[in-house]
């Protein structure tokens, strides 16, 4: 997307600034009508001006819709990972159903199909653990990284991965694990590619190769629902996706359990380990959102809230390498999107140490007066009208819920209205009266 050596040379403001042109301006777009392009540049515009704490005509409406197209296409969360035929259909039917100013694709509905083949341990599905209509996936919990085996993260994290959690954690890849570690340095490469005869590992290759294959498909079925809302003239919200250094070690390889006990029996090499990976982190986030056009990444925070840990534990072990990957994407010209799960109340005098108008922070569990209060001078606040309103309230209740969310958060700017987390099933109308909200109650005056 663009010269490297002009782009080095660029300020951090400078990069985001083209960063938001590319959104404005998607490049080998075709919009459906002329109307279609007016509509996504408006809406585009709506949410750069919001993020930069400007006031837009209206606060923008983030419609929390989860895995909700699935269900009111008739299916279910099951029916679409395994179908990618109807898994588009679910998510253009929304789109074109429903209205909002930020579209959020299918990305996170995994393959069924990729999960079975690989044999994956991490999280049980519909169909595979749990029953066909649950409308979530179920992680389980375990101790996939050893307490011992730090050190050997902390040297080679690509060859820790290959040969010790990837074969842990998915039944068919146990065959990676009789692979020699990935830097030899012989000068004959062929006695390192002896290993990949051994029929353990020609299996578990395969397997990947197959797996591979399998996710073109998936992928091209979610990309052409992205490319879809966009020439309808509705964004994408996400760019990319990341995280606390913290949960990437805690959620999926330590355990909560594990990691928490970390902070008490081995600080020194959970620091170290954070540390090793955040630059990896920061590389990875950019990487896919230079493939995409939108600069937001989204960073579903896990371990970070109240109750979790101390506010002398999160600026101890949790802020700082969260900070660092922020403010690495920060100054590649993105916009982080942290979804602080939870309750994030008592560090909000933390959190506020970023550059002014480049977050946006979207809160789960808040006090919002509180939060704008805080932040309303530094950052963009995004959320929480609660899910629990949408799937039991009525639609006067939902907009009444969100007209004194944008009476305690909107003035001035700086406000996304949102759920407080996706609703998977329920009454759609309740999401529509979201849109009615901001149409209503959301509308800044005219200067």
């Amino acid at each position: 997307m663009r010269n490297d050596q002009v782009w080095s040379g660029l300020t951090p403001g400078q990069k985001r600034q083209k960063r938001f042109e590319r959104w404005l301006s998607p490049p080998g777009v075709t919009f459906d009508s002329p109307q279609a392009e007016t509509d996504y540049k408006a809406r585009v515009m709506r949410v750069i001006k919001t993020i930069q704490l400007e006031e837009p005509d209206r606060v923008p409406l983030m419609t929390p819709a989860g895995f909700f197209p699935a269900y009111y296409a008739g299916g279910n969360l099951k029916s679409v990972m395994y179908d990618y035929d109807q898994l588009k259909k679910a998510w253009l039917k929304f789109l074109h159903d429903f209205e909002s100013d930020l579209f959020s694709g299918p990305g996170l509905v995994v393959s069924g199909k990729q999960l079975e083949m690989v044999g994956h341990k991490l999280h049980q599905w519909p169909g595979s653990g749990v029953p066909d209509d649950v409308p979530m996936y179920q992680y389980v919990e375990g101790e996939y990284m050893k307490s011992d085996e730090y050190d050997a993260f902390i040297s080679d994290p690509a060859d820790y991965l290959l040969r010790t959690y990837l074969p842990r954690t998915n039944g068919a890849l146990a065959g990676l694990s009789k692979l020699a570690p990935l830097s030899p340095f012989v000068a004959i490469p062929v006695f390192y590619l002896n290993r990949f005869g051994d029929p353990d590992v020609r299996a578990a290759v395969q397997t990947m190769l197959d797996v591979g294959a399998e996710g073109v498909k998936w992928l091209s079925a979610v990309r052409e629902v992205g490319l879809a809302a966009v020439q309808a003239g509705v964004p994408t919200i996400t760019g990319g996706i990341s995280g606390a250094p913290f949960d990437l070690i805690g959620d999926t390889m330590r355990g909560t359990r594990a990691i928490m006990l970390d902070m008490y029996k081995r600080p020194a090499k959970l620091l170290e380990a954070m540390e090793r990976i955040t630059p990896i982190v920061i590389k990875e986030a950019v990487e896919a959102a230079d493939i995409s056009t939108c600069p937001v990444i989204f960073m579903p925070l896990h371990k970070g809230p109240d109750g979790f840990m101390s506010n002398k534990q999160f600026e101890t072990f949790y802020w700082p390498t969260l900070k660092k990957v922020m403010m690495g994407l920060i100054d590649e010209g993105l916009v982080p999107m942290p979804f602080a799960e939870g309750n994030y109340g008592p560090r909000l005098e933390i959190i506020k140490d970023m550059p002014r108008g480049t977050v946006i922070w979207y809160f789960e569990t808040m006090d919002m007066a509180k939060a704008k209060k805080a932040l309303g001078d530094n950052a963009c606040i995004a959320g929480n009208l609660p899910v629990s309103t949408l799937l039991t309230g009525t639609p006067a209740q939902v907009k009444e819920r969100c007209r004194r969310l944008i009476e305690i958060c909107a003035g001035g700017g700086g406000y996304i209205l949102a759920g407080s987390a996706s609703m998977n099933n329920g009454n759609p109308d309740n999401l529509r009266a979201m849109m009615e909200a901001v149409k209503e109650y959301g509308v800044y005056a005219t200067k």
